[in-house]
Order: structure tokens, then sequence, then C-alpha cells
């Protein structure tokens, strides 16, 4: 059982996961990503992806956000993980895009601990296979 809204959950699972490594892709939630699976052979055999903007699906400022991204980085550089920048949009209900991170080499459990500190709802985890799960963290 989630605290989240089964609507906003939805919107989650059909977002789009930008990656804006060299080149560009898009992962989205249970479909498999061979770019994906590349970079995990490359870096470390997981990744996450996530964000530090909008903490609850509570709409910031832009300079909040910003500045909420700028730790975060510096949280995912303090514990090793490769950071490659992304944007999390939904395709179609307005909601703008959240700039987001993908983080190679980061464990389940330091993922979750940062979603949990920069106050999100859910991250995606990537796992070996390059499918990425939605992970709800309340």
């Amino acid at each position: 059982m989630s605290e989240i809204d089964p609507a906003l959950i939805e919107c989650y699972r059909s977002t789009l996961y930008r990656v804006n490594a060299t080149p560009a892709f898009t992962l989205q939630i249970g479909v498999e990503s061979k770019e994906l699976r590349e970079l995990h052979r490359l870096h470390g055999g997981t990744s996450a992806f996530l964000t530090a903007c909008n903490p609850y699906s509570q709409q910031l400022s832009e300079a909040e956000n910003i500045a909420r991204q700028e730790n975060l980085r510096a949280d995912l550089v303090a514990e090793g993980c490769v950071v490659i920048d992304g944007v999390g949009q939904h395709p179609s209900n307005g909601w703008p895009g959240e700039p987001s991170f993908l983080a190679l080499n980061i464990s389940f459990s330091l993922a979750r601990a940062l979603g949990k500190k920069y106050e999100q709802n859910a991250i995606l985890l990537n796992l070996a296979a390059g499918k990425p799960e939605l992970v709800l963290l309340r």
C-alpha cells in the first residue's frame, strides 16, 4: 500500500526518462534498453534514474530545483557514481520536464536513501538486464 495517489503512479509509469548520453536514449518503465545494458557493462551492473526536483510532486521554483539538483549530483559523485544528465517528462500531461540524473554503479540501498533524502515519491531502479522498474518510496 502506498500513500501516493494512484493517478500519480500511473503518470510515473507512462513518463519518458531521457538520458543525455552519447548517443541520447529514452527509458520507459518495463521496457528493456540495449543502451542501458551497454552502460551497465561499462560502468557497473546497476543504475538509478533520480531527481531532487519538486519534492513529493510539489512544484518549486527553478532556482530551488537547480540547487537541489546540484546537491544530489554532489552526493552521487561523492559515492563514486558515474552521473549522466537526463530529464523525466510525461508525453502529454503538461507537467514540465524534471531535470534528472542517471546514476551508474549505484546500489539499491543508496538509490532509495537518496530518493528519500530529496523527498521523492519514487525512483527508477535499473538492474543489469536494462529494464527500468518503478520503486515507490512512500
